[in-house]
């Protein structure tokens, strides 16, 4: 597959109708999300935003745990050392907080979409939230520490209320 005729091809349909569509499988493709959120194609980084954003539209996790990029016609696994999408910022109002995602995309944490503390590949315990398509967003870093300034302990965790729901943040150390 090549990336500039897939971006063509998927430029054009707004929104892209994914889960209606069941290709065969078609193989793996050299394209690697890294655990700092990197997309690299071939080994070499995809460098085009816009890029990025419609790989992403067309990305979804199945039931056998792996991510494909799905077209009407061809699904190709993909190698994800982590999760795959990044929220970068958050909105505070009097009841709670909506992230925001690396395309803009806004999700309100409330008792049906909280965040979840998700094992990193080194094995912290770090929080992530379900975005669609069997797909996780891992907090940017900037992120996850404004929302710790915020923070305040429930039990052995460390979090924020939103919209009535707890969302952890992280595990407070017993030693501490």
């Amino acid at each position: 597959m090549r990336l500039d005729a897939l971006f063509h091809q998927l430029k054009a349909q707004a929104p892209i109708p994914i889960e209606r569509w069941d290709p065969p499988f078609c193989g793996d493709m050299d394209l690697v999300i890294t655990q700092s959120g990197e997309w690299v194609h071939e080994g070499s980084p995809i460098t085009r935003p816009e890029l990025v954003q419609l790989l992403s539209r067309v990305l979804r996790r199945e039931s056998d745990g792996d991510y494909y990029l799905v077209t009407p016609g061809e699904k190709l696994r993909i190698r994800v050392e982590d999760l795959p999408l990044t929220m970068r910022d958050a909105d505070a109002d009097a009841t709670g907080w909506t992230l925001i995602g690396q395309w803009g995309e806004r999700l309100r944490l409330d008792a049906d979409r909280c965040l979840t503390l998700i094992d990193t590949p080194d094995g912290d315990g770090l929080p992530a939230v379900a975005v669609e398509r069997g797909l996780w967003a891992r907090l940017h870093r900037n992120l996850f520490y404004r929302l710790v300034e915020c923070a305040e302990p429930n039990g052995d965790e460390i979090g924020l209320w939103s919209d009535g729901a707890w969302q952890p943040l992280g595990r407070l150390d017993a030693d501490a």
